[in-house]
């Protein structure tokens, strides 16, 4: 047998145990299971031992991630200290291929007395583990995909697309938002997007030059080089805090190249900026500031002066946006 045949033959006999697993599911119990979850007034607590305590802890990575407390309790170290961490209120979920782990049926009468609720994702719905639960999602499988039948791989398969189910039941019973999850990853590229927003990124006003609409070319000059960020922006004549216009390092080489020589001494600002450039407010998402550069296609847009009603209160650059990781 082939190294290929047997990563294909695993692959499928993994994804037949769990199209039968989604076969044999019923309203009832699947009601009654995503139920325990949505009445949870605490946290979830997942346990297995061995391999199962290894999808455990998947799920409960899992359910947090979209919201829903879960922790990881080893049924071993319960019995020595670490029940204290079930409380009133809380969800307890048992994973056991077998249904009879004599770990997790020792600590059911401790747990029971504190949380609300057991689930159990069990391999034997007609198990001792079974009988104490308040729901019951059938785990089995016919046989495991190694030809060791002993060796967990199809039912553990099956115990982590049913933790899977539930994640998703939950979210949708709760209707949890793209926002609400992005929450909960603020470093990933979908919480970036979501959570950073143009004053997070963008070069405060207190930090900026600007400079008048008479500004000589070599004072918009000295401006365009000490700030280093690739333009100045130039104040309207009624207000130094009110936009009049942006000059860009390429307004700056445009007007020098279409003006003679001998009459730059004369240029002001007001004849190098672009009026009424295109702005952006600080309380957006910086993902459309970096938008609305791209899709721009009149002229390069690497900045953009942050407007908060006709007050300038910052600028943005594009660099800082890609460097956010929102590119």
């Amino acid at each position: 047998m082939t190294a290929e045949s047997t990563l294909s033959s695993v692959l499928l006999a993994e994804a037949e145990a769990i199209i039968a697993a989604a076969h044999r599911m019923r309203p009832q119990a699947s009601e009654s299971a995503v139920n325990v979850l949505v009445n949870c007034v605490g946290k979830v607590i997942v346990t297995g031992v061995g391999k199962s305590g290894l999808v455990a802890q998947k799920i409960a990575a899992s359910f947090t991630s979209v919201g829903l407390m879960s922790v990881y309790l080893n049924p071993l170290d319960a019995l020595h200290g670490d029940i204290g961490v079930v409380g009133s209120g809380d969800v307890i979920i048992m994973i056991s291929n077998s249904g009879e782990t004599s770990e997790l049926l020792t600590i059911v009468p401790y747990v029971k007395k504190r949380a609300t609720a057991l689930l159990g994702i069990l391999g034997k719905t007609k198990s001792s583990l079974a009988a104490h639960c308040d729901a019951v999602l059938d785990a089995s499988v016919a046989h495991e995909a190694a030809p060791i039948d002993q060796v967990p791989t199809s039912s553990t398969a099956v115990a982590m697309a049913i933790g899977d189910a539930l994640t998703v039941a939950w979210m949708t019973a709760k209707g949890v938002s793209v926002a609400e999850f992005a929450m909960n990853h603020p470093a990933g590229a979908i919480g970036r997007r979501l959570t950073l927003m143009v004053r997070d990124l963008m070069i405060p006003r207190e930090k900026l030059m600007m400079v008048e609409a008479s500004a000589k070319l070599p004072e918009v000059v000295d401006a365009l080089t000490t700030q280093a960020i690739g333009a100045v922006l130039v104040a309207h004549a009624s207000s130094e805090r009110t936009l009049g216009g942006i000059i860009t390092d390429g307004d700056l080489r445009r007007a020098l190249k279409r003006t003679p020589a001998d009459k730059w001494g004369a240029m002001t600002a007001r004849e190098l900026m672009t009026p009424n450039p295109i702005s952006v407010s600080a309380g957006v998402p910086a993902i459309e500031a970096l938008t609305l550069m791209e899709r721009n296609t009149k002229k390069a847009i690497t900045v953009l002066p942050v407007i908060d009603g006709e007050n300038v209160v910052g600028m943005v650059r594009m660099h800082d946006l890609v460097q956010a990781g929102l590119s």
